[in-house]
């Protein structure tokens, strides 16, 4: 099966200028089986689908609910979460890299960075956070090795980075025009035909992927010229501005999602997660709330482990 796994639609994305019922239009008259819908922050596009899935464009094609999320300090990341899996904090961008890793994780999704060796701020590479903790890249489930609209340099890049930490590889158009759509492919050799599909396939052993494309010389890079680094540059300003103004709404969702899964607050146990949690609220009262909840969580694992002990011994 091809598709197309980064794209964008005016439905989902306030930069785009295709449809989704173009996007598909296109892709089906290329021969692509399927797309993986990756607006920005948003999965508006998505839930227009599901009103409008009868409809004659969208028959005998795939399409997968992604997100493409705006971290504060590791660029971009393209998500897959379980097709029962809701997760509207995913909407509200601004979470660093390492705890969005630990949220998608405990709900059994996979994320991995989108252009990775692209421009800066967008580009996990190009983030300070990445300078400081290489490592980080170990974390993730695969990575955006063929991205139309970033340079055939920094894909080769993006390829052996992928090879050195042994991640799968996929390609993206990226497109937000129409001109753009299917100049990247990826291959899969196997029926994908839900989130969960793509999620097994992608973790198990070694996915037998083929992906590949051409560059697309109508990007804003290519255009602008030396104005597409001012451009950058309001973009990380606009994007700071919209992660603090939903710093609240955030807050709410962490807290909810604490609640729900016992494995999300076992995976932030260790130190440095946990105080980068703390610093995620800026109420006192849930910052209180949240420490009880570890609290409590550290004594009823304790009880377990030592009732385990105990009953261990009286079977010896």
């Amino acid at each position: 099966m091809r598709f197309d796994m980064h794209c964008h639609t005016k439905e989902g994305s306030v930069d785009a200028k295709i449809s989704l019922k173009e996007y598909v239009f296109f892709l089906k008259k290329l021969g692509y089986d399927g797309m993986l819908l990756t607006d920005h922050n948003s999965y508006k596009a998505y839930r227009w689908y599901l009103k409008n899935k009868d409809d004659q464009t969208f028959q005998n094609f795939t399409i997968l609910k992604g997100i493409e999320y705006d971290t504060c300090d590791g660029g971009h990341m393209l998500i897959v979460m379980p097709e029962n899996v809701r997760m509207p904090i995913l909407e509200l961008r601004g979470l660093p890299v390492r705890l969005l890793i630990e949220i998608v994780h405990a709900f059994h999704g996979i994320l991995g960075p989108a252009h990775p060796t692209g421009e800066k701020y967008m580009s996990i590479t190009n983030c300070k956070y990445y300078r400081r903790h290489p490592e980080i890249l170990q974390e993730f489930d695969f990575m955006e090795i063929y991205n139309s609209c970033i340079t055939p340099e920094e894909n080769k890049a993006a390829a052996l980075l992928a090879q050195q930490y042994d991640l799968p590889g996929i390609a993206g158009s990226d497109s937000h025009k129409t001109d753009c759509v299917g100049l990247a492919y990826t291959d899969f050799d196997r029926h994908i035909r839900s989130e969960s599909d793509l999620i097994e396939y992608m973790t198990q052993e070694q996915p037998a992927l083929c992906c590949g494309g051409s560059h697309y010389p109508g990007s804003n890079r290519d255009h602008l010229g030396a104005a597409y680094d001012f451009m950058l540059r309001l973009f990380y300003l606009y994007n700071r501005a919209s992660g603090f103004f939903r710093r609240s709404r955030r807050e709410i969702e962490i807290e909810e999602l604490l609640a729900l899964s016992d494995n999300l607050m076992q995976r932030i146990q260790e130190v440095q997660l946990f105080k980068l949690l703390q610093q995620q609220f800026r109420s006192r009262g849930r910052r209180k709330r949240v420490q009880r909840q570890f609290q409590y969580h550290r004594e009823i694992n304790a009880a377990h482990c030592l009732t385990n002990r105990s009953a261990n011994s009286g079977l010896e």
